[in-house]
């Protein structure tokens, strides 16, 4: 299993991992109407905890008053490799392993975690002032929630995009449902599907980040948000296409240790006859049917993931496309996450993955073939006992 997906992997004991309390996870810093936020894990490559979701949450729950202009975010990873590199998820497979007196002692962690995540994810969303993420490296999973529904997100020739659920046995949450239908070309649900990473300039290009900047041109970029007066999405828009390396977010660029070419265009067409297809299983017989290295190598990954993944992935994708808000979305996806937790696929790819580290999980069932549409209607289901999350 080829899948990137970086959890920090920081256990004590063998019981349930003990999350940190400290605010220091997450720095805020005010720079005139500019408040900087700094995710602050470098060594877990600032993947996201309940605890940062904690101290986010509240300051921009105090936002939802604001008007445009009154304020802009601007949102970093600390050090030098990660934005966010994913969400925090060894807690739920640890929850899992208790017994029942262990678990009546403790919140139940499946239905928190996602809870809390989603409802940052609107409070993003919807935030009426401009949010600015830098992807300064890694940007997945999690971290995606945290930045794709603010007003920009800014690629440099270090960022390495990724929504890698299907290869651990889970889904595209945080707001996967809204923003990668969305995309063009039916490249949403190829990112969805496969897991596959957009590196430097293709972000961009794939149109999940909203301008390129050079790593050279990013302090000064920052210092003029920071200094701007009456920072407007407009001015703040303003600012950043001023910034836009328009060479290298147009055209191939030579290839360096920071520098990706225009990957995104390679294969686009076959991404977009193929993955427009009606299902997964046609999906699979176009690539089978296909000689190209490419079509080989995606078929290659398809087989290595979770095949329930897949098939629940493209039913979200496909009603994501159709729900009028991220809201409707996050309602969707906190459903699905339930029923996830209640198989075995996410859990066997959490033991796969950072538990045993054998990389080779044991998916039920173990094909496609095996998944009817009764069994991917199953995880769309409404949530029993008054759990569902409403907006």
């Amino acid at each position: 299993m080829n899948r990137l997906f970086t959890i920090s992997n920081h256990i004590i004991g063998k019981n349930i991992r003990q999350f940190s309390t400290s605010t220091e996870e997450v720095l805020f810093e005010k720079k005139g109407k500019c408040l900087k936020v700094l995710l602050n894990r470098p060594k877990a490559l600032n993947a996201l905890n309940p605890n940062m979701v904690k101290i986010l949450t509240p300051k921009y729950l105090e936002m939802k008053t604001m008007k445009d202009g009154e304020g802009v975010i601007v949102m970093k990873g600390a050090g030098e490799k990660a934005f966010c590199a994913g969400g925090d998820i060894r807690a739920i497979y640890d929850y899992k392993q208790l017994n029942e007196e262990q678990k009546s002692k403790t919140n139940d962690i499946g239905d928190s975690f996602f809870r809390e995540e989603y409802i940052l994810n609107n409070l993003i969303g919807t935030n009426p002032i401009a949010q600015v993420s830098i992807y300064n490296g890694f940007a997945m999973g999690g971290g995606i929630g945290l930045s794709v529904h603010g007003k920009f997100r800014v690629a440099t020739e270090n960022t390495v995009f990724a929504m890698p659920e299907t290869g651990i046995g889970f889904f595209c949450d945080v707001g996967g449902s809204y923003f990668l239908p969305r995309l063009p070309h039916n490249y949403g649900m190829y990112l969805a599907l496969t897991g596959s990473k957009l590196k430097g300039n293709n972000v961009y290009l794939a149109g999940v980040a909203t301008h390129f900047v050079s790593n050279e041109n990013i302090q000064a970029l920052e210092k003029e948000i920071e200094e701007c007066e009456n920072p407007t999405t407009q001015t703040i828009n303003s600012i950043l296409n001023k910034y836009h390396d328009k060479s290298k977010s147009t055209t191939t660029t030579t290839t360096t240790t920071t520098t990706t070419s225009n990957e995104y265009n390679n294969n686009l067409a076959d991404i977009e006859r193929i993955f427009g297809k009606n299902s997964v299983k046609e999906i699979f017989q176009q690539l089978e049917l296909e000689n190209s290295e490419w079509a080989k190598q995606t078929l290659k990954t398809l087989n290595s993931v979770s095949p329930s993944s897949l098939m629940v992935v493209f039913e979200q994708m496909k009603q994501g496309a159709k729900l009028p808000s991220l809201a409707k979305c996050l309602e969707m996806e906190f459903r699905i996450s339930q029923h996830f937790l209640e198989k075995p696929d996410f859990f066997e790819g959490v033991r796969a993955l950072l538990v045993d580290k054998d990389k080779n999980p044991k998916w039920l069932p173990p094909s496609i073939d095996q998944i009817d549409q009764t069994l991917v209607n199953s995880y769309f289901k409404p949530l029993s006992n008054n759990k569902e999350l409403k907006f």
